[in-house]
Protein backbone atom coordinates (compact mmCIF):
# COMPACT_ATOMS: atom_id res chain seq x y z
CA UNK A 1 0.00 0.00 0.00
CA UNK A 2 2.74 2.50 1.01
CA UNK A 3 4.62 1.31 -2.14
CA UNK A 4 1.51 2.89 -4.26
CA UNK A 5 1.14 5.88 -2.52
CA UNK A 6 4.68 7.21 -3.65
CA UNK A 7 3.15 7.23 -7.57
CA UNK A 8 0.11 9.42 -6.37
CA UNK A 9 0.81 12.65 -7.82
CA UNK A 10 1.81 10.69 -11.53
CA UNK A 11 -1.24 9.34 -11.20
CA UNK A 12 -3.44 11.98 -10.74
CA UNK A 13 -1.91 14.08 -13.76
CA UNK A 14 -2.21 10.88 -15.79
CA UNK A 15 -5.96 10.99 -15.36
CA UNK A 16 -8.78 7.98 -15.39
CA UNK A 17 -8.51 5.85 -18.17
CA UNK A 18 -12.29 6.26 -18.61
CA UNK A 19 -13.08 9.77 -18.34
CA UNK A 20 -17.18 10.33 -17.20
CA UNK A 21 -18.90 11.38 -20.26
CA UNK A 22 -21.79 13.42 -18.73
CA UNK A 23 -21.26 16.09 -16.11
CA UNK A 24 -24.51 15.45 -14.49
CA UNK A 25 -23.73 13.71 -11.23
CA UNK A 26 -20.68 15.95 -10.14
CA UNK A 27 -23.04 19.01 -11.05
CA UNK A 28 -26.16 17.18 -9.12
CA UNK A 29 -23.13 16.80 -5.80
CA UNK A 30 -22.22 20.24 -6.15
CA UNK A 31 -25.29 22.46 -6.26
CA UNK A 32 -26.90 20.24 -3.57
CA UNK A 33 -24.32 21.38 -1.23
CA UNK A 34 -25.11 25.12 -2.01
CA UNK A 35 -29.39 24.01 -1.58
CA UNK A 36 -28.48 22.64 1.63
CA UNK A 37 -26.56 25.68 2.82
CA UNK A 38 -28.99 28.08 0.96
CA UNK A 39 -31.41 25.84 3.24
CA UNK A 40 -29.95 26.25 6.35
CA UNK A 41 -29.66 29.71 6.49
CA UNK A 42 -33.26 30.14 5.55
CA UNK A 43 -34.14 28.20 8.40
CA UNK A 44 -31.93 29.90 10.76
CA UNK A 45 -33.81 33.36 9.52
CA UNK A 46 -37.61 31.69 9.97
CA UNK A 47 -36.95 30.24 13.10
CA UNK A 48 -35.50 33.81 14.25
CA UNK A 49 -38.84 35.12 13.66
CA UNK A 50 -41.19 33.73 16.23
CA UNK A 51 -40.61 31.47 19.29
CA UNK A 52 -43.09 29.03 17.67
CA UNK A 53 -40.71 28.18 14.75
CA UNK A 54 -37.89 27.96 16.26
CA UNK A 55 -39.18 25.35 18.71
CA UNK A 56 -40.19 23.38 15.60
CA UNK A 57 -36.96 23.83 14.31
CA UNK A 58 -34.89 23.07 17.38
CA UNK A 59 -37.47 19.54 17.82
CA UNK A 60 -36.46 18.20 14.34
CA UNK A 61 -32.65 18.23 16.01
CA UNK A 62 -33.61 16.50 19.03
CA UNK A 63 -31.43 13.47 18.18
CA UNK A 64 -28.38 15.14 18.07
CA UNK A 65 -26.55 14.82 21.26
CA UNK A 66 -26.27 18.11 23.22
CA UNK A 67 -29.24 19.31 21.64
CA UNK A 68 -31.46 19.26 24.95
CA UNK A 69 -29.57 19.04 28.46
CA UNK A 70 -27.60 20.91 30.57
CA UNK A 71 -24.43 18.86 30.83
CA UNK A 72 -21.28 20.79 30.72
CA UNK A 73 -19.52 18.45 29.14
CA UNK A 74 -22.25 18.04 26.43
CA UNK A 75 -23.38 21.83 26.74
CA UNK A 76 -26.63 22.69 24.70
CA UNK A 77 -26.31 23.38 21.11
CA UNK A 78 -30.33 24.26 20.87
CA UNK A 79 -32.02 25.00 17.83
CA UNK A 80 -28.72 25.20 15.69
CA UNK A 81 -29.25 21.52 16.09
CA UNK A 82 -32.53 21.40 14.18
CA UNK A 83 -31.00 23.60 11.44
CA UNK A 84 -28.15 21.06 11.07
CA UNK A 85 -30.20 18.61 10.62
CA UNK A 86 -32.76 20.67 8.26
CA UNK A 87 -29.07 21.22 5.81
CA UNK A 88 -28.19 17.20 6.20
CA UNK A 89 -31.97 16.34 5.10
CA UNK A 90 -32.25 18.68 1.72
CA UNK A 91 -28.40 18.45 0.78
CA UNK A 92 -29.05 14.94 0.55
CA UNK A 93 -32.87 15.16 -1.13
CA UNK A 94 -31.92 17.34 -3.37
CA UNK A 95 -28.68 15.09 -4.14
CA UNK A 96 -31.08 12.35 -4.92
CA UNK A 97 -33.35 13.97 -6.89
CA UNK A 98 -31.09 15.91 -8.88
CA UNK A 99 -28.82 13.03 -9.41
CA UNK A 100 -31.75 11.37 -11.20
CA UNK A 101 -32.75 13.89 -12.84
CA UNK A 102 -29.13 14.51 -14.01
CA UNK A 103 -28.07 11.66 -14.14
CA UNK A 104 -27.11 11.10 -18.29
CA UNK A 105 -26.96 14.74 -18.97
CA UNK A 106 -24.23 16.98 -19.66
CA UNK A 107 -24.51 20.10 -17.54
CA UNK A 108 -22.66 23.54 -19.24
CA UNK A 109 -19.89 24.75 -16.61
CA UNK A 110 -21.17 28.05 -16.41
CA UNK A 111 -24.54 27.03 -15.16
CA UNK A 112 -22.71 24.19 -12.63
CA UNK A 113 -20.48 27.74 -11.83
CA UNK A 114 -22.81 29.99 -11.59
CA UNK A 115 -25.37 27.97 -9.39
CA UNK A 116 -22.90 26.54 -7.45
CA UNK A 117 -21.10 30.43 -6.75
CA UNK A 118 -24.85 32.24 -6.30
CA UNK A 119 -26.14 29.77 -3.72
CA UNK A 120 -22.96 29.74 -1.47
CA UNK A 121 -22.74 33.46 -1.95
CA UNK A 122 -26.13 34.01 -1.13
CA UNK A 123 -25.81 31.85 2.03
CA UNK A 124 -22.67 33.66 3.07
CA UNK A 125 -24.40 36.90 3.06
CA UNK A 126 -27.24 35.60 4.64
CA UNK A 127 -25.43 34.66 8.17
CA UNK A 128 -24.46 38.88 7.73
CA UNK A 129 -27.41 40.04 10.16
CA UNK A 130 -27.41 43.73 9.72
CA UNK A 131 -28.79 42.82 5.92
CA UNK A 132 -32.17 40.99 7.86
CA UNK A 133 -32.83 43.28 10.77
CA UNK A 134 -37.04 43.42 9.44
CA UNK A 135 -37.24 39.49 10.70
CA UNK A 136 -37.82 40.55 14.05
CA UNK A 137 -41.58 41.06 13.33
CA UNK A 138 -43.50 38.46 15.05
Amino acid sequence: MLYKLRFFPKRLIRGAKTPPEVSGPAAAALISAGIGCFSMMSAHHLADTSKFLDKIVWSLGGWIPGSHGDDHAWGNIGSYSGKETILLVTWLLSWVILHSVWRDKQIKANTLFSWFLGLFVVATIMTWHPLFPYLRLM
